[in-house]
């Protein structure tokens, strides 16, 4: 079967075209009004009509002989070319609305409004439980109102992402507190110099400089003492170097008069479980003494392996969290879904390697721009 197609300024004469050029065979499959492109042009009807092989070609004929010719008929053939493009765009369309095969969560479709903001939870590598969570809620209670805005939809979104975001605000010690922080964390993450940021910001950056001082059990890696030792001397701090689990409780009495007392310990491998033992060793050699543990990771790394690196450290007692390396990546949908997923607060956020500088006050505001823009920090 073949199709064609006749215009006409009424739907009769469209009709008439198509009668007097195909014949009384020729099948109606498709009327429709093409609106005109300028207020000068007139609106147009087409009519579609399909002829069965044996009809071909006497039609053939009868358009291409001399004696039919008519000027005021336009006819032209069913271009399929066309139509097929448009069919694979409007599936190409409808595949975006659909959820992610892999996620094996098929009882939702995302609405063209929020096809945006979908994708961006996906290029963002947000964890996709939490994704389908937010999804399914925010189509459901979301009104209709509000769907139809994409400013509004962003803002909605925003809102969301700020409640499930766990940030600890920074508070500062009053003169006579004390405060023991110690960091834990992989080979190369960067928690030496997060201490030697943090070190200068109580020391030398607030409205008040607490008295602060350093301690190191970092005796494997090569340079580690050396790094902390050029630090400590430019700010005129104190450093202990501490090898056995016994002499840290009375490195610590020796920084008694410190506000702000930093632990640095050695980096492993969260494979490593030796090396975890041994800072959990230190642990309760001063188990009598509060002392807050932040697990410092890196931001340029997938959620499960975050979560592989937070379970194997996880028996140190976590407190909060500490993300660095934010300058080296440009996805940070795993950051927001790992921390809401282990429910630790952040406190930091390490945006480069300058000292002290590069170093921002965790905050949820900041963390939903760098996601919702999905730029590349750059120092």
């Amino acid at each position: 079967m073949n199709k064609f197609s006749f215009l006409g300024k009424t739907p009769t004469i469209a009709l008439k075209h198509a009668q007097d050029e195909c014949g009384e065979d020729a099948i109606v499959i498709a009327t429709k009004k093409i609106p005109s492109l300028s207020p000068n042009q007139e609106e147009m009807y087409e009519i579609t009509v399909a002829l069965e092989d044996d009809n071909l070609m006497q039609y053939t004929k009868k358009i291409t002989s001399p004696s039919s010719a008519n000027p005021n008929i336009e006819a032209s053939f069913y271009d399929f070319k066309t139509e097929i493009l448009k069919m694979q765009e409007s599936i190409a369309q409808v595949q975006k609305t659909l959820w992610d095969p892999k996620s094996q969560l098929y009882d939702l479709t995302i609405p063209p409004e929020f096809i945006d903001i979908y994708n961006l939870f996906e290029d963002n590598e947000f964890e996709q439980e939490m994704t389908y969570t937010i999804m399914k809620k925010t189509i459901h209670q979301l009104p209709l109102a509000l769907k139809v805005n994409s400013a509004k939809v962003n803002d909605f979104f925003k809102l969301i992402l700020r409640r499930i975001i766990p940030i600890k605000k920074e508070i500062p010690l009053r003169k006579h507190q004390r405060k023991i922080i110690m960091m834990v964390g992989p080979t190369g993450v960067g928690k030496t110099t997060t201490i030697a940021k943090l070190a200068a910001r109580y020391a030398h950056k607030l409205e008040q400089n607490y008295k602060v001082g350093i301690i190191t059990l970092d005796s494997f890696r090569v340079g580690a003492i050396e790094q902390l030792q050029a630090y400590t001397n430019i700010m005129r701090l104190a450093l202990e170097v501490v090898k056995k689990t016994e002499d840290l409780a009375q490195a610590i009495i020796r920084l008694k008069d410190c506000n702000y007392i930093f632990i640095d310990t050695a980096g492993s491998s969260q494979y490593d479980i030796d090396k975890i033992e041994l800072i959990h060793q230190y642990q309760e050699k001063v188990q009598d003494i509060p002392i807050e543990k932040n697990l410092v990771l890196p931001a340029n790394v997938k959620h499960t392996d975050l979560l592989e690196i937070f379970n194997n450290y996880s028996r140190l007692g976590i407190d909060y969290l500490i993300f660095t390396k934010l300058d080296e990546t440009k996805s940070f949908g795993n950051l927001i879904s790992f921390s809401h997923k282990t429910k630790k607060s952040i406190t930091f956020f390490s945006i480069g390697q300058n000292v002290p500088d590069d170093l921002i006050v965790a905050d949820s505001t900041f963390l939903i721009d760098c996601f919702m823009n999905k730029f590349l920090i750059k120092r």
